[in-house]
């Protein structure tokens, strides 16, 4: 997450450069290369690899707003992954792969979203729930199968479970009569929260990725500053 200029970016159609890291797609993998530095209070070496590998990949492309100015990509939403850091985390498990894409700034068009996505037994499921700052909703449910299939589906209520300690607002699809909860927190901010969190979809238990952003907090002049501190800048690359 180091922010850096335009010199530091080398683009071509299987590989991507910024800075010392990379991101490089070898036609069945994609091998992420991270060579950073974190940012305070940890200020230490951010160094290893991750290599993730799609069960499938797929065509599928959402239009976030009407205009299509924003995007989801779900490239694999069912993948194998492994990762190898220089901090002794080493481990391999279930991953996924997915990016948003977009002409504006979130903030310009949404005031708040979460997204979540839940493996279960034969199928993953999406969920996209977003409220746009003039007062429209976007929802979305999607079961993605193994060979990357992609479908829309019906998706359980919208439910509603702990807030993180910023006073964040959560929220996430759950069957009737059952209620969410955060199984492991992974970042929490005064604008964003990201954690597992465990539901229960179609009679089946799973635990997710789950996020939820609130973009009315991060247009406030009070939040931006902060990021600077969090997120570390390099002006210069050679």
């Amino acid at each position: 997450m180091t922010d850096r200029g335009q010199q530091a970016l080398r683009q071509s159609p299987d590989r991507l450069d910024i800075g010392p890291s990379s991101v490089t797609w070898t036609g069945q993998e994609l091998v992420i290369d991270i060579n950073e530095w974190g940012a305070l209070p940890m200020v230490t070496p951010v160094r290893g690899r991750v290599i993730l590998t799609p069960r499938a990949v797929t065509q599928t492309e959402v239009l976030l707003t009407p205009d299509g100015a924003h995007l989801w990509r779900p490239f694999a939403p069912i993948a194998d992954i492994e990762v190898q850091l220089t901090q002794g985390h080493s481990w391999r498990g279930h991953g996924y792969f997915d990016a948003n894409f977009g002409t504006r700034a979130l903030e310009t068009d949404f005031s708040f979203w979460t997204w979540g996505r839940y493996p279960l037994k034969d199928r993953a499921m999406c969920f996209y729930d977003a409220e746009l700052r003039d007062g429209r909703h976007f929802d979305l449910a999607v079961e993605i199968t193994p060979d990357g299939q992609v479908r829309k589906t019906t998706a359980p209520p919208r439910t509603r479970f702990a807030r993180n300690p910023w006073a964040v607002r959560r929220e996430t699809r759950a069957d009737p009569g059952t209620r969410p909860r955060p199984h492991l927190s992974l970042l929490e901010a005064p604008f964003y929260s990201r954690a597992l969190v465990k539901t229960q979809i179609d009679g089946e238990t799973t635990i997710g990725m789950h996020e939820a952003l609130d973009l009315t907090r991060f247009r406030s002049q009070l939040i931006k500053p902060m990021l600077a501190v969090r997120v570390p800048r390099r002006a210069r690359w050679p």
